[in-house]
């Protein structure tokens, strides 16, 4: 048997001490003895015959003396237990250790090198001590296995071939070594399952994971990085454990999925392409982490459908959507910011949820729309431009809410009082014929001059009396300062009899 096949453990001075027989002669040993020195308090595996392991040890000699180690050479030894490919001393010993399990094993030279000893290093009949730690263990027939320790509640989709992933992970050796870890790059790790862009282990613990649930999958080298390793911080022969947290999933062929409707009725209308709606939105990643909320600016997003002012998932998720309603619209990156993401807040190749609350939307072409809710049954005089009228109402947004600057707005209108209002362009007429000495009997003083106070008050007169109207719903006094104005034709603040004219004698403006 080669010599390394046969040389094991690690150092420890009181190990040495305890084996050291100092002047006394050896007492012949008839088997192995093992003493275990340290048991994890979990052993998920034992070691049976036929498994493959990876191990480091010190091997010594009753007087303490090294002959041989594996921390030496920098490196575990690895071999298959109870195939005669190890001394039988130490295939037996080998069987029962658990990973990081540690054992001092004594074996008797009938179960180590016998009387031939071994070349230069190990001498005729010698007894062999053997520090060993167990860093790993396999079988040829092992499988992925995965080990699921939270599940979601909510698991509406699961991974499936061809799907494409964000996860985080953490990459150990069986014996808990940390190889790699996506947290530590603070960026998850982004593939497509089950194509070969994985290692075979990992496109196959993938399959079947819901957003956020977490799992241990655990492969042999078969299916990791085999007997070569990466090179660098795996090595060959390894079992590889990744600790994965799923936190997106979607598929290249994924179009907007509309969830979670709350539809208020009666809907009497449908957004369409090119109008123009208000929403509230919580905008959210798939695995819960909100990015952007409407709410917490305490303003409504407001915006046209179907111009390509939204991304493409959202365009398409807002059509057909009633005043009040919500829904949940869900969208792939290949619609939403595709592979770049935001660069801070969505990260690349992320799916978008929208939580929405349409509040109100309209289109450029709408006209104003009446419905009547209540008409007396005897209505002879309706009211038409130019009528003043009174009427208690209630103003609301399309949703209910107060009314905001933007918004579509809804009157809820009872009317009270009308009073007919005058022709187009008018702010004062006559009701009966018009006096011919009309400057005369504004002229109150006599002194050919009528001042703002004297056309102020015969105006007002008139209205008392019956004689004439002021347009209704407006300012009587400043109706009556702009009739002045017109008739004060140098602006000297007083009418002259040259000025006064009717409004019959030249072209028709609003004063007399």
């Amino acid at each position: 048997m080669k010599m390394n096949q046969c040389v094991h453990g690690m150092i420890y001075l009181a190990v040495l001490v305890a084996f050291a027989a100092c002047d006394a002669p050896p007492v012949p040993l008839d088997d192995i003895v093992i003493e275990k020195t340290f048991v994890p308090e979990q052993c998920g595996r034992a070691v049976k015959v036929g498994d493959y392991v990876r191990y480091h040890y010190n091997g010594m000699f009753p007087d303490g003396k090294k002959f041989d180690s594996s921390y030496d050479r920098g490196s575990t030894y690895n071999v298959y237990v109870g195939k005669k490919q190890l001394i039988e001393g130490m295939d037996r010993a080998l069987v029962g250790m658990c990973v990081n399990e540690r054992r001092l094993v004594t074996i008797p030279p009938q179960l180590a090198y016998g009387k031939e000893g071994y070349g230069d290093v190990i001498p005729s009949d010698a007894i062999l001590n053997f520090d060993v730690l167990l860093l790993d263990v396999w079988n040829p027939d092992d499988g992925v296995q995965s080990e699921t320790y939270y599940t979601p509640e909510n698991c509406s989709r699961k991974v499936e071939v061809s799907d494409y992933v964000r996860y985080h992970y953490n990459g150990t050796l069986l014996d808990g070594t940390l190889f790699d870890s996506s947290h530590t790059r603070l960026r998850t790790y982004d593939t497509y399952v089950g194509i070969g862009w994985l290692i075979a282990g990992m496109d196959q613990g993938l399959l079947g994971m819901c957003v956020g649930e977490r799992r241990i999958i655990t492969m042999p080298p078969s299916l990791g990085y085999g007997s070569n390793g990466d090179g660098s911080d795996i090595p060959g022969q390894a079992s590889l454990v990744f600790d994965v947290v799923l936190l997106d999933l979607h598929n290249p062929k994924d179009g907007v999925t509309i969830t979670n409707q709350d539809i208020p009725q009666p809907c009497l209308r449908k957004s369409i392409s090119g109008d123009f709606i208000r929403y509230h939105y919580n905008g959210s990643l798939l695995d819960g982490t909100l990015f952007d909320s409407s709410y917490s600016r305490n303003r409504t997003y407001d915006t046209y459908v179907g111009k390509g002012s939204l991304i493409g998932g959202m365009d398409e998720g807002l059509i057909g959507v009633c005043i009040g309603e919500r829904r949940r619209i869900t969208i792939p990156p290949h619609l939403g910011y595709g592979e770049e993401g935001t660069g801070t807040k969505i990260p690349g190749s992320a799916v978008l949820v929208f939580d929405i609350h349409i509040i109100d939307f309209h289109n450029p072409s709408d006209t104003v729309v009446i419905i009547t809710n209540y008409k007396p049954e005897v209505c002879e005089t309706l009211a038409k431009k130019g009528d003043f009228v009174k009427y208690h109402y209630n103003a609301s947004l399309m949703d209910g809410s107060f009314i905001d600057s933007t918004a579509v707005l809804v009157f809820d209108i009872e009317m009270i009082e009308m009073e007919a209002g005058l022709p187009d362009g008018y702010m004062f007429i006559w009701n009966e014929e018009v006096s011919a000495d009309l400057f005369t009997e504004m002229d109150a003083d006599k002194d050919l001059q009528v001042l703002a106070s004297e056309f102020s008050d015969y105006i007002l007169r008139q209205v008392n009396e019956g004689k004439g109207r002021l347009a209704p719903g407006f300012n009587a006094n400043l109706i009556i300062e702009n009739m002045f104005s017109n008739q004060d034709r140098n602006g000297d603040g007083k009418i002259t009899e040259e000025e006064f004219k009717l409004k019959a004698d030249e072209t028709p403006h609003d004063e007399l």
